[in-house]
């Protein structure tokens, strides 16, 4: 997920003694950091488990001379780590924008005409162009460490767009230089969230890792993923939210954009919801929503803000989002 971690777990009995949890992770430096996290976190929980961590490749890491909205494939990052997403604790979820070394102290605002912003991301793009019609966008690939070097030494860019969780984790805080509000850019669905995927058929892994979950977390997550799923959006058309808890009420804003930012379609819903502490009956029957499974969690919340984010996207195909959307995917598989 931009900003989003990703980890696989699967149980093994090595020895009739000592049991040993697999965790699958990408190769890149920023997935093993935030794999390595969750690992620790097991460990002090868990001490009388061994876990062992596996890195592999995905198809996102291996195809990086084409732009992730032309790929034409969902799960880029995560086919290859199983299924079944959960979420934990979120870090800030919104968009960061890091600077050339000239330009340090600059905004996106005050940067220079005809200046060349680098992001992967359809959704920066369609928001930001609207926003700022005097910046080019174009597409930059690679993991974060080379995003920086092509920033830092191509002289092609004069700023780049990523997710500031991902920046946080690095330990690269020092190189953001502007924090966008979801006033100048909303973010990507579950963006911030870190996610542990595990096999269905593991309710003992399930149940394992279910105490990492951030119950505010947990809810965003899934209005956001179902509000993503109702529109049948994805890397190939602009979508963006922005989800907030407060007094008791879910707020979820969404929108979709189209490729230009020309044209854009966003509205606010909100529902009444308890945020709930961990389930005091015992775990529930298959509570999987929108790929999200948090058995320790009751229920009824996690149904209300599911029809949070289908009502939300009903609103706004209602309202002719369809068709914005139907036109932005033809246009980015035209180009």
């Amino acid at each position: 997920m931009s900003g989003n971690g990703n980890a696989a777990a699967t149980a093994e009995e090595d020895t009739p003694k000592m049991r040993v949890i697999r965790v699958g992770t990408r190769k890149s430096q920023l997935a093993r950091i935030q794999t390595d996290g969750v690992v620790a976190t097991l460990k002090a929980l868990y001490p009388g488990l061994q876990f062992e961590i596996i890195a592999m490749s995905t198809t996102g890491d291996k195809i990086l001379d084409t732009a992730l909205s032309k790929i034409g494939e969902k799960s880029l990052f995560t086919k290859e780590l199983e299924h079944a997403l959960e979420r934990n604790e979120r870090e800030s979820p919104y968009d960061a924008v890091v600077f050339h070394p000239k330009f340090v102290g600059k905004t996106l605002e005050t940067l220079p005409e005809k200046s060349v912003v680098g992001t992967s991301s359809l959704r920066r793009a369609a928001q930001l162009q609207r926003k700022f019609p005097h910046l080019e966008f174009k597409s930059i690939r690679g993991n974060l460490n080379t995003r920086l070097q092509k920033l830092d030494e191509l002289q092609e860019f004069s700023a780049i767009i990523l997710a500031a969780a991902g920046l946080q984790r690095m330990g690269w805080q020092n190189r953001v230089g502007q924090i966008l509000h979801p006033e100048e850019c909303m973010y990507a669905v579950g963006q911030g969230a870190l996610g542990v995927e595990v096999r269905a058929k593991d309710q003992d892994i399930l149940d394992l890792v279910g105490v990492l979950h951030d119950p505010e977390t947990l809810l965003r997550c899934i209005a956001e993923r179902s509000f993503l799923r109702h529109l049948e959006g994805g890397c190939s058309v602009p979508v963006a939210v922005h989800t907030a808890i407060k007094d008791g009420q879910l707020y979820l804003t969404g929108g979709v954009w189209s490729l230009n930012g020309a044209e854009t379609m966003q509205d606010t819903m909100q529902t009444t919801i308890h945020v709930p502490v961990q389930h005091e009956d015992g775990p529930e029957d298959d509570p999987q929503l929108v790929g999200i499974t948090a058995r320790n969690i009751p229920r009824q919340p996690q149904l209300a803000a599911e029809n949070l984010g289908i009502s939300l996207a009903t609103l706004l195909l209602n309202k002719g989002a369809k068709n914005i959307l139907d036109v932005a995917r033809q246009l980015n598989e035209a180009h």
